[in-house]
């Protein structure tokens, strides 16, 4: 049996969401503040103790509930509840006889059974009448606080709340519910899953009193565990009873004399038995404060102590430990032992290096299988759920596993509200790079073709576009290189947003509309013109100067997410017009410059190009270094000819060129159409509640 999906409503950011599990490992990821460590306090709630706050309910029920406390006379039938529904992939031969209770009333082979847990008030006459008599000021009628305020006074939720159990049945309509008989639920439940968590450890090096660490007490717990096994017991007691022996003489040498000077004193008297101090080590506290981790040499045998190795060395081996401990004590619960086993892991990478980072979910599955497979029960292995934020563990599992996060508004939201009040979450399984819809392709691939390219550049390249608030497209190294830096000229407040910058030239930024649209990210495409000459007869002439007459541009991007092919057509394309993909993504590329000192503009067909036209002044002067010959007084014609064959020479080197620009004391301008590209991306993360504030906490 497998957990199959989840679908949670009304807790916290998580109003009405559906989240698909995968039979080995799924990946939570996505920005800050999304709700991702809300599924797992979620679990942590219904399947441990229910102890359930007020704000664990959505932002959006906050008025349901004080029209409740207004109205006298309403009976509340319709107040929101926390519900979470678990649904089950289940086979026939195996299953049926634990899942009885949930098994659909219709005939037939079913292949999934579903249960609720819901968290809900109760008695809600009796709420209504304390609420009025505890915050009701001596004289007046009405209380003088809404009746949410007296939810959260400490004891009131609890006392006015309980949990409510369903069995769910899927039909053409929706899903039907019938509650379950109280007596029968939690045991039912507690026999379908069990939730364990591994948390993001950053105490590692914490001593409790005796010496004891986190890691210590791991080692101590999975030592027990195998401890179970006889042959495993048998090994222990035999050594610990030989040390025991060999102890107990030694403590009679040493506390001898000391013990015959009391028999003197008359402690204990002659008819008392003997003194005897022994050794009394018992194998499953031998480990807890008698045994140490040390790390070995392995040419001078010398043993350095635990807190000699990193604390990354220390999380690797105790986030493994503590999944394969829960694994294994599942797999050795002999009693009423649960159907499945469902780990979270929450944010491994903590003081991991990169590489370790990259190698722990596949040493995780490495270990469970083997411990899995040493127990002769190769099929009893556990779902693992990690939450994370690093594009390295991303880059070790499939689009399939990933489950993205997406802030959004939330039911009660509207067009004013400051930020996004919910979240909705996302299977990659489902997307399909077909949904960007761009207006066209010359070079068509099909959906696999560019599902298997954007995985595999987000993985060459570490990419963290699932944990951004937005995303920069940007032509080259040079535009990459100097991003910030415009950034900080031209749409400072984008700093305090998360931008991920992905270099892909102009022949792949449109491969990247579906993934953008499907993820709900705005985008911000800075690509160049590519002008090439007309087509004379079937061929068309190689780069020429972007103001050259009949010229078209060689950009696929351009094309295909503007559909348009000559320069004269995108020069006169409006704001509204480059802004595309239902208004997510902004198009961004040279149009003619003004230039000091002259009347005429210059039409740049690359950024570096356009960057000399826009910052000629500094050029003429040499603070900026491309051409001698700037400084020679050239005529309009004359200095654009010089511009554009010193930039598109064999022996220009675009980096070098931007290095210079960072390194430069000099101010500079930042070309037009790029700082207009970040003023776009700077408006639209503000009215859609971004950026937040620089003091804007990491919570889930």
């Amino acid at each position: 049996m497998r957990l199959k999906q989840a679908n949670i409503r009304n807790f916290r950011r998580l109003e009405d969401v559906s989240i698909d599990f995968e039979p080995g490992e799924t990946v939570f990821v996505g920005p800050n503040n999304s709700g991702k460590t809300s599924v797992t306090d979620l679990f942590r709630l219904f399947l441990g103790d229910g102890d359930f706050a007020f704000h664990d309910f959505s932002a959006s029920t906050l008025k349901s509930f004080n029209d409740f406390g207004e109205d006298t006379e309403a009976d509340g039938a319709s107040l929101p509840s926390i519900d979470l529904d678990l649904w089950f992939s289940v086979d026939p031969e195996q299953d049926y006889g634990r899942v009885s209770d949930l098994l659909p009333d219709l005939l037939g082979e079913h292949q999934e059974v579903g249960i609720r847990v819901r968290f809900a008030l109760k008695d809600l006459d009796k709420l209504r009448d304390d609420y009025a008599a505890r915050l009701t000021p001596t004289g007046a009628e009405s209380p003088s606080k809404p009746i949410s305020d007296y939810l959260c006074l400490p004891g009131v939720l609890k006392q006015h709340s309980g949990l409510e159990y369903y069995k769910l049945e899927r039909t053409n309509e929706g899903v039907d519910d019938t509650l379950l008989a109280k007596d029968r639920c939690k045991p039912l439940l507690k026999s379908l899953i069990q939730a364990r968590y591994v948390e993001a450890q950053r105490g590692l090096d914490d001593h409790e009193r005796g010496g004891s660490t986190l890691l210590s007490k791991v080692f101590t717990s999975y030592y027990r565990r195998h401890l179970d096994k006889a042959e495993a017991s048998d090994d222990a007691n035999r050594l610990i009873d030989e040390h025991n022996a060999g102890l107990t003489v030694h403590f009679a040498n040493v506390f001898g004399e000391l013990l015959d000077s009391l028999q003197g004193l008359g402690v204990p008297s002659v008819n008392d038995r003997t003194p005897r101090i022994i050794s009394a080590l018992q194998s499953e506290t031998a480990l807890q404060h008698n045994a140490t981790l040390a790390y070995v040499d392995a040419a001078t045998e010398h043993p350095l102590p635990e807190n000699y190795n990193g604390l990354g060395v220390k999380n690797l081996i105790f986030m493994t430990l503590r999944v394969c401990d829960h694994h294994l004590h599942w797999m050795q619960t002999k009693e009423a032992r649960p159907a499945c086993l469902v780990v979270f892991v929450e944010e491994p990478e903590v003081h991991l290096h990169a590489q370790a980072q990259q190698t722990f979910i596949s040493n995780v599955w490495r270990i469970v299988e083997a411990a899995a497979t040493k127990y002769e029960q190769s099929e009893m292995t556990p779902q693992l759920v990690v939450t994370t934020h690093s594009s390295h563990i991303l880059d070790t599992v499939d689009f399939d596993s990933v489950r993205y996060f997406r802030r959004c508004r939330g039911v009660a939201d509207t067009p004013d509200t400051s930020g996004m009040n919910a979240s909705e979450v996302l299977n990659l399984k489902r997307f399909s790079p077909g949904d960007g819809e761009v207006a066209n392709d010359d070079d068509q691939w099909t959906e696999d073709e560019t599902r298997r390219f954007l995985q595999r550049y987000l993985r060459l390249t570490h990419c963290d576009l699932f944990f951004a608030d937005a995303a920069v497209l940007v032509e080259g190294a040079a535009e990459n290189l100097l991003l910030p830096l415009m950034v900080d000229k031209a749409a400072p407040a984008l700093r305090r947003s998360y931008l991920t910058v992905l270099e892909v030239s102009g022949a792949y930024a449109h491969r990247f509309a579906g993934l953008m649209r499907f993820l709900g990210l705005p985008y911000l495409v800075i690509t160049d013109v590519d002008s090439v000459g007309p087509v004379e007869g079937k061929k068309r002439d190689g780069a020429v100067p972007a103001n050259t007459p009949g010229a078209s541009t060689s950009n696929g991007a351009l094309k295909a997410l503007l559909g348009k092919t000559t320069i004269e057509e995108l020069v006169a394309l409006t704001d509204a017009q480059r802004t595309v993909q239902a208004g997510v993504c902004y198009v961004t590329y040279q149009r003619p410059s003004s230039v000091a000192e002259r009347t005429e503009t210059m039409h740049g067909r690359t950024f570096e190009e356009t960057f000399v036209y826009e910052n000629m002044t500094l050029f003429r002067k040499g603070d900026l270094s491309l051409t001698d010959d700037l400084a020679n007084g050239l005529d309009h014609a004359a200095e654009y000819e010089t511009v554009y064959k010193a930039v598109h020479s064999k022996s220009f080197k675009k980096t070098e060129f931007a290095l210079n620009i960072a390194h430069t004391q000099s101010e500079w301008t930042t070309p037009e159409y790029i700082a207009e590209g970040l003023r776009w991306l700077e408006t639209k993360l503000r009215l859609s509640g971004h950026p937040r504030s620089e003091e804007a906490g990491d919570g889930e």
